[in-house]
C-alpha cells in the first residue's frame, strides 16, 4: 500500500470474550509512531472484516496505562490516534500484557520485538498448563476417574486454546490478502487459514483499509509530507 511505511503480521488470539486482533507479532522491530498508528488502522479494518464489528477498540501494549508512561513512540502515536478521533476506530488507550488474554480491547497494537516475544510467551504457556493438566489426571485412579466425567469440559477448553483454529499470521499493509499458515497446523487448521483470507477478500478488506488510511491522512497531512522526506533523504543517500 502506497502509504504504508512497513508491513505487520496480525494474529486471531484468543481471550476471555472470544478473539481479538494482535499486531505485530514480528515483522517490523522497533517501529516508530507513525507506523504504530499505521498497524491500528490495518488491525481495526482487520477487525472490522474478520469479527463483523463496526468501530473495533484499540489499544497500544506498554508498561502501564498512565499517559506518562512508556517509550516516546508508543506515547507520540497515542497522542496522535486520541487526537485523530476516527469514526472507524475506538482508540481505548494503553493496555499491559495480562489485558491481551482478558479482551479488553478487540485490537492490541504494538512493535514486533515486543508482539512476537507475547506471542511465543502464550503459545508456551498454552503447551506447559496443557502439560501439568495431563499430569495431574493422571497421577491417581481417583483423577483419572475425574477425568473422564470432566472430559466434555477439557475438549471445550483445548478447542478454544487450539492454535490451530486461530491459524494463519495475516500480512498487513500489503496490496493484497496474504496468510501465512502455522508450520505445525493440520489439515484443519489450513483450512481454517484458507476461510480467514476468504473472508477478509469477500468483506473488502483492503478497501477498508485504504478508506481509513485516506481519512486519517486528510487530517494529519503532516504525517504523510514528513514520510514523504524521509523517503527523498533516504534516497539521496
Amino acid at each position: 500500500m502506497a502509504t504504508i511505511d512497513r508491513p505487520a503480521i496480525a494474529a486471531l488470539w484468543p481471550t476471555l470474550r472470544g478473539e481479538s486482533v494482535v499486531l505485530d507479532v514480528g515483522a517490523t522491530i522497533g517501529a516508530d509512531a507513525q507506523q504504530l498508528i499505521d498497524f491500528a488502522i490495518l488491525g481495526t479494518g482487520m477487525a472490522r472484516s474478520v469479527f463483523g464489528i463496526a468501530r473495533p477498540s484499540v489499544g497500544l501494549l506498554n508498561v502501564g496505562v498512565e499517559e506518562i508512561k512508556g517509550q516516546e513512540e508508543v506515547k507520540e502515536a497515542g497522542r496522535m490516534l486520541r487526537e485523530a478521533n476516527m469514526a472507524s476506530m475506538n482508540y481505548h488507550g494503553f493496555v499491559e500484557g495480562d489485558d491481551i488474554g482478558k479482551g479488553v480491547v478487540d485490537v492490541v497494537v504494538t512493535e514486533g520485538f515486543a508482539g512476537n516475544i507475547a506471542l511465543k510467551t502464550a503459545e508456551g504457556t498454552v503447551r506447559q498448563i496443557g502439560g501439568y493438566l495431563r499430569a495431574a489426571m493422571s497421577r491417581t485412579l481417583m483423577a483419572r476417574i475425574g477425568y473422564i466425567f470432566a472430559k466434555g469440559a477439557f475438549d471445550r477448553l483445548r478447542e478454544k486454546m487450539d492454535v490451530g483454529r486461530s491459524n494463519g499470521g495475516v500480512f498487513l499493509g500489503l496490496s493484497g490478502i496474504v496468510v501465512k499458515s502455522h508450520g505445525g497446523a493440520d489439515s484443519d487448521g489450513f483450512a481454517a487459514a484458507i476461510e480467514l483470507g476468504y473472508d477478509m477478500v469477500r468483506n473488502n478488506l483492503l478497501d477498508r483499509i485504504e478508506a481509513d488510511l485516506d481519512l486519517f491522512h486528510a487530517r494529519n497531512p503532516r504525517a504523510l509530507s514528513s514520510r514523504k522526506s524521509d523517503v527523498v533523504t533516504d534516497a539521496k543517500e
